[in-house]
């Protein structure tokens, strides 16, 4: 037993010498996770689940420290109990990164969290920061600790769970919450009566908080692959057959207008996903659309909106967003009274970088059809359609 307490001890103390080689892991397994989402389900749901695994053991220490000294006659060591915090810190945060970097709509307030997460992740590598100044600071540790956590729930509970993005952030806010109680508690060493009655106010209030706040997270298992602002839509291909940025006041009332995007989820995943236009910054119509995960191009959806203002000039944009109104990401063009004779009857092709234009404004509703891709073996019978990998079904159509 001797032997096997050093042999782990060394092995600790070699990890501990090159912090850097399980960040890169960690990195690495979350990038892999990230890609094999769009191909291997089953793979990245396994590494999530190693993931969470590593929290539940944490959770844990103490009694698996007394499991061992009863079994082997030593518990397990200070260091080692350091160094495996870390680890499960590092690991979480660089397997979740990849996911918020992927779904952040980087003109927004979605970039702070993530770049706060970058910088969280940046700190368990570097071991004078992360033992000499975060771990002596009992709150702040408490702290990072329960943030990470938060990350993690996000990324995991729609890829192993298929937990839509609103309710994965309910459930993640709720444990955030949980495991911030021992940190309020303990700030609070005043001997009275109701002490218990404010530590429980400050719980509600960082969970009212941390909703308010959710427009600024991401939502880690959605993102856009391909947007458009078309007059035009292929059926037999679902694309659109151009991608506008400019167009005119006599086109849009003649053809009205489609907004096209594929989102990317997880396989089995259902979504609820909003379309909201806006002309010049005020939302005039919004829309729900359902989506379903699995496809690696993304799910095809689109709106058709046909009755717009007698004065439609300016810029519009085309928000999508969660059921709980986080971006996924945007598409935006401008409405102008009459094209220059030089540009022709065919107005402005959107560049092809448009599909990763994501930004972020307030929205509204107006009239409109929603199509939706729905999956069976019956061919097109609308004007619309979206498809499942394998399977076609005539497309629905709403207007109000």
């Amino acid at each position: 037993m001797a032997l096997l307490k050093r042999r782990v001890l060394r092995w600790v103390v070699w990890l501990r010498r090159h912090p850097g080689l399980i960040a890169a892991f960690g990195f690495v397994s979350g990038l892999l996770s990230f890609l094999l989402v769009e191909r291997h389900e089953g793979v990245a749901r396994l590494m999530a689940v190693a993931m969470l695994a590593s929290w539940v053991l944490l959770v844990v220490e103490r009694a698996l420290s007394k499991a061992v000294s009863a079994r082997f006659g030593f518990g397990l060591s200070p260091m080692l109990v350091r160094y495996l915090t870390q680890f499960t810190h590092q690991e979480s945060l660089f397997f979740a990164l990849p996911f918020f970097v992927a779904s952040t709509s980087w003109n927004s307030g979605q970039a702070l969290f993530t770049g706060l997460l970058g910088v969280m992740a940046l700190v368990t590598i570097i071991d004078p920061v992360y033992f000499g100044r975060l771990a002596k600071r009992r709150w702040l540790f408490l702290s990072f600790h329960t943030l990470t956590l938060f990350a993690l729930l996000l990324v995991v509970l729609p890829l192993i769970l298929q937990v839509p993005a609103m309710q994965s952030y309910q459930l993640a806010l709720g444990v955030a919450v949980v495991l911030s109680f021992p940190t309020l508690a303990g700030s609070i060493t005043v001997p009275r009566w109701w002490r218990g009655v404010l530590v429980l106010a400050l719980l509600v209030g960082l969970g009212a908080v941390g909703w308010l706040a959710r427009l600024w997270v991401p939502p880690a298992a959605l993102r856009l692959t391909q947007v458009a602002v078309t007059t035009e839509i292929d059926v037999e291909q679902r694309a659109p057959r151009q991608s506008l940025r400019t167009l005119s006041v006599e086109r849009l009332h003649r053809d009205g207008l489609y907004a096209y995007t594929a989102i990317h989820a997880p396989l089995g995943l259902r979504e609820t996903v909003r379309h909201v236009w806006l002309h010049e910054g005020k939302e005039v119509d919004r829309i729900e659309l359902d989506v379903a995960g699995g496809r690696a191009e993304g799910y095809r959806a689109w709106t058709h909106k046909r009755n717009f203002p007698e004065a439609p000039q300016g810029r519009w944009l085309v928000r999508v967003l969660t059921a709980d109104d986080r971006m996924i990401g945007m598409l935006r063009f401008n409405v102008e009274a009459e094209l220059p004779a030089r540009k022709g009857e065919a107005d402005q092709a959107a560049q092809k970088d448009q599909t990763s234009t994501r930004e972020a404004d307030p929205g509204g509703a107006d009239q409109q059809e929603a199509v939706r891709e729905k999956a069976v073996k019956e061919e097109v019978e609308e004007e619309a359609v979206k498809e499942n990998p394998g399977r076609q079904e005539p497309a629905t159509a709403a207007s109000r």
